[in-house]
């Protein structure tokens, strides 16, 4: 496996007491959707197969494994080169289901620019985080004293973390920030992954990308996402949680009667695309990435928390904070974008699964969430068919 420099593990205990947090560090072990046959879409991927396939994007992770229920960490996304505050990036929120504590909204709604790195953690820690996040954000250079809006999203991992001992704070979120990298990033249960889940098995980090044909455009979009939801897990169209016994409902329908059946969970998804892009269509690009949950087996429940922050990171789209004279930026038609939204549907369902099979068994004295069984999914994706498409359809097909 290559060296993933993105990621960075604070272990601040150097006794686990549950061994199943020890299997934490085995993530590179388990397979991508790719590794298993499990070919999403038309538009290929770019090299890395990431959000970071996108120029300028940076990832980084730091994962805090302490005790016996602190299970948790941060995920940090930098959009952009060079000063954000001053040269904020162009970007956009869609809020699927609004359950959720994400920090920044209002503003980008308002503006529709980026003017800090974007942090995903877990739900309590998202004010310590958004602060952690501002003092960072002045010590750059070329900072003065004005206000920033911090971009902190989060999914709650409370079944394996204690979230109300607030353990996320300025250590962590400075370990991401500065372990940020434009190289492969660590899936699974790093970073404000560590502690997630998925349609009742272990979830976390994913990413996936798609590259445009030259007489598309060729431009690259990356999405990144923190699994926390629930639904029925459908794979390339095979309904792989109703083959494992564990879908939406299930003791409900079995008992014929109301029961205590939870399908609440959120997800944050971060679109990144390098075409030239304003707020508008960033919007209408973020619409798309429900779209490519949907096709996972989500419907975004009473209880979920699904939002989705797009931007792009072309940088003749990047305007100065200060300017009294009118700037011309050289923005896509509507008639461009259509190529986008399907990439933008690729990749997060790519994305969504990747950080499934990725996502290694967590426990602590909370609960304890078991990654997907790994020989069980392939057989059931052999069953349906869902396996290799790419070497049976066009246009793979000799």
């Amino acid at each position: 496996m290559p060296f993933i420099r993105s990621t960075v593990t604070l272990l601040v205990s150097f006794f686990l007491l549950l061994a199943g947090s020890l299997s934490m560090a085995s993530d590179d072990q388990r397979p991508r959707a790719r590794d298993i046959g499990l070919v999403i879409g038309t538009f290929s991927p770019g090299p890395l197969n990431a959000i970071t396939d996108v120029e300028h994007v940076r990832v980084g992770h730091a994962t805090r494994i302490e005790g016996e229920d602190i299970r948790t960490g941060v995920t940090a996304i930098i959009p952009g080169p060079g000063n954000l505050y001053t040269h904020p990036v162009p970007a956009w929120i869609h809020v699927g289901n609004g359950y959720g504590k994400l920090v920044g909204e209002t503003q980008v709604r308002e503006f529709g620019e980026i003017e800090t790195p974007i942090l995903l953690t877990c739900t309590l820690c998202v004010w310590s985080a958004a602060n952690a996040l501002k003092d960072w954000t002045y010590e750059q250079p070329g900072m003065g004293e004005h206000t920033l809006n911090p971009i902190v999203g989060e999914t709650n991992d409370s079944r394996v973390n204690n979230m109300w001992a607030d353990p996320v704070g300025s250590r962590e979120v400075r370990a991401a920030l500065e372990s940020a990298d434009t190289g492969a990033v660590a899936e699974g249960s790093v970073g404000a992954g560590a502690g997630t889940q998925a349609f009742g098995w272990k979830g976390g980090i994913g990413t996936s990308s798609r590259v445009l044909p030259a007489a598309l455009g060729g431009y690259t979009v990356g999405v990144l996402v923190q699994t926390n939801f629930g639904g029925t897990l459908t794979m390339n169209g095979a309904p792989v949680g109703r083959e494992l016994g564990d879908y939406a409902y299930r003791r409900a329908l079995e008992a014929a009667a109301p029961t205590d059946d939870r399908e609440d969970g959120s997800i944050m998804m971060v679109v990144a695309t390098d075409a030239p892009l304003n707020a508008r269509s960033l919007e209408r690009l973020a619409m798309r990435a429900m779209m490519g949950l949907a096709r996972t087996g989500s419907f975004a429940h009473n209880g979920s928390g699904d939002y989705v922050i797009a931007f792009s990171t072309d940088q003749d789209v990047r305007r100065p904070r200060s300017s009294r004279s009118p700037v011309t930026t050289p923005e896509l038609v509507n008639e461009s974008m259509s190529p986008l939204f399907a990439a933008t549907v690729e990749a997060t369902e790519e994305a969504i699964y990747n950080a499934i099979l990725k996502a290694t068994t967590v426990e602590s004295s909370r609960g304890r969430l078991e990654a997907i069984p790994l020989e069980e999914t392939v057989s059931i994706l052999k069953k349906y068919n869902a396996l290799r498409w790419d070497e049976t359809l066009p246009p793979g097909r000799p």
